[in-house]
This record gives C-alpha cells, sequence and structure tokens, in this order.
C-alpha cells in the first residue's frame, strides 16, 4: 500500500479531542449517499414511466405507417407483400382511419373510426391483448346481422355503452342530394371494449372490421395506409428511411418515434433536467467534502510539517488529502448505489406499506391505469451516477489538498 493511502486513512479517524471533524466526515458521506440514492430512485422511476408509455403507445399504434400522398393506397396487397419482404419487417397489415361520429340518441361524440384486418391486425398491435369486454374478431360479423364495433373503455363510459348495446354511426361524407350533402349513418352493435391504459386512445378510437369500413364509408377495395411491426423498434426510423427509398412517390412511411416526437422529447427533456437537478445534492455534499479537507489539513499542520521533513515531497503530501476525500466520495457513493437500488427494485412494495400506514394514497392505478408502481433500473444509468459522483468528490479534494502540499515545514513548526 502506498504510504500516501495508508495514512489518508488514518487521518478520516480524527482524534479523541477532535471528534467534531468525524463527526463531519459522517455527514459528508451521508451527503453523497443520499444525493446518489436520490438520483437512483427518481431516474429509475421516471425511466419505468417512460418505458411503460412506449409500451402503451407501440400496443396500440404500428411501429411504422406507410400512407399515399394521393389519400389512399388502392394496389395494398402488392404493396403489403412488397413491405414483408424487406428486411426487419415482422408483419404489415390493412388500415382505414376516418373521422366519424357516435351517436347513442343522448349522447354524441366525435372519434376517430379505424378499419382493420383482424387477423393480420393480431400480429402488429396489441389491440386483442387490451380487451376487457368481448372479442376483437367478433368484428368479422355474419352476413345479415348487425355489424360489430370495438370501442374504448373511457368512450363507452361516456356515451353510456355497454356490451351488446347498439349505437349509430354518422359519416360526415356521405351521399349527395338535391338539398346536398347528406350524412350517411348506419347501425353498428358493440361487441368489445378495449382500455389501453392510454385516455387519448380509450376515448377517441372505435373499430370496425376492414370491409365494414370500406362500406360504409363507399371507399371501394382501397385503405388509407399500412401498418408495420419492425424487429428493432429503436432503429425504426432508419427502417423508414428504406421503405421511402424502396417505395417512392406516392408513397412515404413515418415511424413511430416521429409519430409521438413531442411526448418522448418532453420525457427525456425532464429525465435530463431531473439528473442536473439532483446532481446539485452531491455538490452541497462536496462541499461538505472539502471542509472536512480544510479542518483535516489545519489539524494535521505539524504532520504535514513533519512528513515534509522527512523527505516526502509537495504531491505526496497532495495525493495524501485526495485519497482522504475520494475515499469519503466512494464510500457515500456505495453506500447510496446499494440503498437505492434497494428501494428502486421494491418501489411497489414500499409504495403499499406507506399508504396502508398513512392512508394518503401516493399512487392512483385509476388515474394512471397502471396495475403497478412503475420502477426500472437501468445500469448505465446507476454507472453514470457513480463516475459523476465519485468525480464531483475528487474534484472537491484538489483545492484543499494543493493548500496542504504548499505549506512550508519551518512556518509549520514556528510554534511549536
Amino acid at each position: 500500500m502506498p504510504f500516501e493511502l495508508f495514512i489518508g486513512l488514518r487521518y478520516l479517524k480524527a482524534k479523541r479531542k477532535s471528534t467534531f471533524i468525524s463527526l463531519i466526515t459522517l455527514i459528508s458521506v451521508a451527503g453523497v449517499a443520499l444525493g446518489v440514492m436520490a438520483l437512483i430512485i427518481v431516474l429509475a422511476v421516471m425511466t419505468g414511466f417512460e418505458e411503460q408509455l412506449k409500451e402503451k403507445i407501440l400496443g396500440t399504434n404500428a411501429h411504422i405507417v406507410v400512407l399515399s400522398s394521393l389519400g389512399a393506397v388502392h394496389d395494398y396487397p402488392q404493396v403489403i407483400k412488397k413491405l414483408e419482404g424487406m428486411d426487419g419487417v415482422v408483419a404489415a397489415t390493412p388500415f382505414i382511419y376516418n373521422q366519424v361520429m357516435l351517436s347513442t340518441g343522448k349522447n354524441v361524440s366525435g372519434v376517430v373510426l379505424r378499419g382493420i384486418d383482424v387477423k393480420s391486425d393480431a400480429k402488429v398491435t396489441n389491440l386483442q391483448k387490451s380487451m376487457v369486454e368481448g372479442k376483437l374478431d367478433t368484428l368479422e360479423s355474419e352476413v345479415g346481422k348487425t355489424p360489430g364495433l370495438v370501442v374504448g373503455k373511457e368512450l363507452a363510459k361516456n356515451l353510456g355503452l355497454f356490451l351488446g348495446d347498439t349505437v349509430d354511426v354518422i359519416s360526415p361524407m356521405g351521399n349527395i342530394t338535391p338539398l346536398g350533402m347528406m350524412p350517411k349513418l348506419n347501425r353498428f352493435r358493440i361487441t368489445g371494449i378495449f382500455n389501453t391504459g392510454m385516455f387519448e386512445y380509450d376515448s377517441t378510437l372505435a373499430y370496425v372490421s376492414l370491409k365494414e369500413a370500406q362500406q360504409f364509408l363507399d371507399l371501394g377495395d382501397v385503405v388509407t395506409g399500412v401498418q408495420l411491426k419492425v424487429r428493432d423498434v429503436y432503429k425504426s426510423d432508419q427502417l423508414a428511411q428504406k421503405i421511402n427509398q424502396e417505395l417512392g412517390p406516392p408513397y412515404h412511411a413515418r415511424d413511430w418515434m416521429q409519430m409521438n416526437k413531442n411526448i418522448l422529447f418532453a420525457l427525456k427533456t425532464e429525465k435530463s433536467v431531473m439528473f442536473i437537478i439532483l446532481t446539485l445534492i452531491v455538490l452541497v455534499a462536496a462541499f461538505g467534502i472539502a471542509s472536512t479537507l480544510f479542518m483535516v489539513v489545519m489539524e494535521k499542520t505539524r504532520d504535514i510539517a513533519i512528513l515534509k521533513s522527512m523527505g516526502a515531497t509537495s504531491r505526496s503530501i497532495m495525493r495524501i488529502f485526495v485519497f482522504e476525500g475520494v475515499i469519503i466520495g466512494v464510500l457515500g457513493t456505495a453506500i447510496g448505489v446499494l440503498g437505492g437500488l434497494l428501494v428502486a427494485l421494491n418501489m411497489e412494495s414500499i409504495v403499499t406499506v406507506v399508504q396502508k400506514v398513512t392512508g394518503f394514497e401516493l399512487f392512483s392505478k385509476d388515474i394512471y391505469y397502471l396495475d403497478h408502481f412503475p420502477s426500472q433500473v437501468i445500469p448505465s444509468d446507476v454507472v453514470l451516477i457513480s463516475i459523476t459522483a465519485v468525480l464531483i468528490s475528487f474534484a472537491a479534494t484538489l483545492y484543499p489538498s494543493w493548500a496542504a502540499s504548499r505549506m512550508a515545514p519551518a512556518e509549520a513548526l514556528r510554534y511549536e
């Protein structure tokens, strides 16, 4: 062991008459530990919410949507065949997208009507898994019966709809008559209710079969576009560019990150800002480390003079106090990492216990539409937090250590 490290370890424990320095040392360790712990917990919770949001977005929407600038895709079977043959594409399904109104006689609501091919849609989206009542395949109704309609949980609540009820679907683009444009109306039966956990989707989306949508909207054998499921969701932007090159005009592809860039950018920015703000806690603890080292230097003035008289260089003296400060930082970081991981990995149990003890609801499942408190620890975040804390601790040691190394032996021993 280098003698600088040995002496630095000895200086961590002050003399009996200077127990105040030991107390300041413990406070510095605790400050670093609390800062690191807060960073790990907060980033884990924010990452958990972010991943839950991404999962819900990708569960309802496709990874890539291919549209046409002409407003409709006429040769969609050929387009689907070509897209499914591209590397990175897992599955493809056609869809129809149009705005309509739902009317129950007492209540009216504007919604987005989606026509889907039930069999192929199950390979692209997780809509089937979001069903809370009924089944998605009931959209494929038999000839002569009322066509099926699947709506979101919030939309059903707003309109007072239940499984088996009928509702009028009104399309503003109806038939042209001598009296002008007359809206087209058709009656549908509620065959399923889904709950994605996203209020925007659950209150504004309604699904019918692809053939029924084509017939109701008088589209013929055309669709609005094609939805794709890709192998790597984080490389969907690259695949979208490749699709644009392969298909060419009038087709254009948009990936899920581009379609939801505002909310994803907000989450990323919020996470970065929280990291910066919570790092200030570690900076405050670093001032505690600097204060501790200044006190140790003042107490060990005689020792420093003796070491220099025995041949210790200024660099060796500086290393002694750098080692001492870094040890405080590393010890605090290690305690903070252990504490942060312990809390972050058991966040749901801790929240449940706190709610039972205090009687205060910290996390409402009805508001957030989540069945558990999200907390996800990313190893790279923990490593970044640890390195940042140790570097800040190291920076805090430089000036006190430099001041100690500049001390002259004769000046230090003058009054001894």
